[in-house]
């Protein structure tokens, strides 16, 4: 394709983005639970394709669907070790007893049932395992500043399910 920094090699590479994407993104579609998965895999595909192009790496169509592959496997451990991780936190839940009352575990059990994956898995890291953001952030394959984010985000919808469990008590 060229230099990496040459006018005809970034138009190569663009007129490589317009005819791989459909296949890129029909592999990862058909092999993912969502769209917004095969989006954002697709999407860490060609960022992958623009570092290899400025360090002066073939791209192709195969070296693409090659990334992709790789991409969604990596994807797929994560997902292992995030199930396998919330399993083990589900039940460290429970333990809360030790720290409060047997009603009050179970009332942080129904509302974290209530949350995103994600978010239950952040919060239990957190504030059930007691680990500083920096170990959340590592277990959860993040950088810092996403998994402070990840974690607002999942207070927010704490609360939320909290006032709704109890609304729907009354």
């Amino acid at each position: 394709m060229g230099t990496p920094n040459d006018k005809d090699s970034v138009s190569a590479l663009l007129q490589l983005y317009d005819e791989a994407l459909p296949h890129v993104y029909g592999y990862l579609v058909r092999r993912c639970d969502d769209r917004a998965t095969a989006e954002d895999l697709t999407a860490d595909t060609f960022m992958a394709a623009v570092h290899a192009h400025r360090n002066g790496a073939d791209v192709s169509v195969a070296w693409l669907i090659g990334t992709a592959r790789h991409k969604l496997v990596d994807h797929w451990r994560r997902l292992g070790r995030q199930r396998e991780a919330m399993a083990e936190l589900w039940d460290a839940a429970s333990e809360v007893a030790d720290d409060g009352s047997p009603l009050e575990a179970l009332h942080v059990q129904a509302v974290l049932a209530r949350l995103a994956p994600h978010h239950r898995l952040a919060l239990t890291l957190r504030y059930l395992d007691g680990l500083p953001v920096d170990q959340v952030a590592a277990h959860l394959d993040r950088s810092l500043h996403a998994t402070e984010s990840v974690l607002a985000r999942a207070r927010a919808a704490y609360r939320h399910a909290a006032d709704d469990l109890e609304g729907g008590d009354r």
